[in-house]
């Protein structure tokens, strides 16, 4: 396959439907949530006491209200974690909250979420963690069905679930034994009870690790990328298969570059997960202070303006309610975007190829501009450059130099300016750019 052939076919590959919708999610939140909230640790050993977990003020509501103020559209929560404790009364294990005293052994915390957040008007899904660190039979085949009768139970029970999410952390269960999951068997339920959920996994089959659990973001964060790294995802291009990339994984920065995709044997449209904690650690420590705003709110740009999505954990405290110091920092991050988003200038745009032209009515001092690929087409744009008019001395200079866009790129510019052009100087295929956002 010559190069210019497969620079096209890289560019034809496209999203689902239902990667369409997680894209317009764009935020949503993480609750992590089980006996570790009580012993302080951050994974489990799985032979905690029942009798620890009493969220006893559990006020989901108050969850929903809180992930909304920072603009969350989502939430998942950790139905069971490695410590095998289950959130839900489920059949298949006596380790659950049936044998807690939280509502007299009749609670439901994973119901209690999912009706909050059909109250609040988000979508609702759960992380089901795969290592069981109390199951008996983890480590043997038995395991593998233990685990789908887990899983139909929480993808039959609890209405319309947006996300699945799935790890492949695979330690040792209570017999010392590690157990080989069964992910195509897992993938083949949620399609079948869930078909419009999107199932997270580190090697897809709709959306990937983005490799770090820091916020960290790559410069340019490619959608499509070798078959080899996400195998459950369907393929969607042959690739020319022409070197190695057994190396290849997901915290490499340049994961989708042109080189790795050449030495593929195929090409999958899997994009990326940004995940974080707003606090230090994944579940609630009283002495840990949330995040600043600033990290929190650069990590928004560079997640949601970068082609990916911010998934931010909040960690409920032990009575079930989410600590108010976190509940403070969740508004004053939705408050951030929608401050600095709130003033969109009109502008006179036309098109000449690959630029952009956007004239406005006077000089205008700008902050933001906003580009987006039509990625229902898929993604194309290599690299970009934004000029501004400098009116003082008659010329056109840069204002920004980017790699990728994908389905939104937010690109913060410092300029006063009667005119912007936005020119994409190295594309796979035919660029296909929306009309640009620009914000004062």
């Amino acid at each position: 396959m010559e190069i210019r052939e497969f620079l096209l076919e890289a560019g034809r590959v496209k999203p689902s439907a239902r990667q369409m919708k997680w894209f317009d999610t764009e935020m949503y939140a993480f609750i992590h949530f089980t006996v570790n909230t009580y012993t302080g640790r951050e994974w489990g050993l799985g032979n905690e006491d029942e009798a620890i977990f009493n969220p006893y003020a559990l006020d989901c509501d108050q969850w929903v209200e809180a992930v909304k103020a920072a603009g969350c559209k989502g939430m998942v929560l950790t139905a069971k974690h490695h410590d095998g404790f289950c959130l839900w009364p489920t059949k298949t294990t006596e380790h659950c909250v049936r044998n807690s005293p939280f509502q007299g052994g009749r609670g439901d915390v994973v119901r209690a979420a999912a009706e909050a957040c059909r109250r609040g008007g988000i979508k609702f899904g759960f992380y089901l963690s795969p290592w069981d660190r109390n199951c008996s039979v983890y480590g043997t085949p038995e395991y593998n069905d233990f685990y789908k009768a887990q899983l139909t139970e929480l993808l039959t029970g609890y209405g319309d679930i947006f996300m699945v999410w799935f790890d492949g952390a695979c330690g040792e269960g209570p017999n010392g034994r590690r157990q080989e999951y069964d992910f195509p068997g897992y993938v083949e339920l949620v399609r079948k009870y869930q078909p419009d959920a999107c199932i997270f996994y580190d090697r897809g089959p709709d959306v990937r690790w983005c490799g770090n659990e820091a916020g960290q973001v790559r410069q340019a964060e490619w959608a499509v990328v070798p078959r080899e790294l996400c195998p459950l995802a369907e393929q969607q291009a042959e690739g020319p298969g022409v070197g190695d990339i057994s190396g290849v994984y997901n915290d490499r920065p340049d994961l989708g570059s042109l080189a790795n995709l050449a030495a593929s044997k195929g090409l999958v449209f899997c994009p990326s997960e940004v995940n974080m904690s707003i606090r230090p650690g994944w579940f609630y420590h009283p002495e840990e202070e949330p995040h600043s705003l600033e990290r929190l709110f650069n990590t928004y740009l560079g997640s949601v303006g970068g082609n990916a999505c911010f998934h931010l954990n909040v960690p409920p405290m032990p009575d079930g309610r989410f600590d108010e110091r976190d509940v403070r920092r969740l508004r004053e991050l939705g408050d951030k975007v929608r401050e600095e988003f709130s003033r969109p200038v009109s502008a006179r745009i036309s098109r000449d190829g690959d630029t952009i032209t956007l004239r406005f009515a006077e000089k205008t001092a700008l902050r933001w501009i906003v580009l987006e690929e039509e990625i229902s087409q898929g993604q194309r744009v290599e690299t970009f450059s934004i000029f501004w008019h400098n009116i003082e001395k008659q010329r056109f200079d840069p204002a920004k130099h980017g790699f990728t866009i994908g389905h939104r790129r937010i690109c913060p510019v410092c300029v006063e300016t009667d005119e912007v052009r936005v020119r994409v100087t190295m594309s796979r295929g035919e660029a296909l750019l929306r009309d640009p956002k620009v914000y004062a």
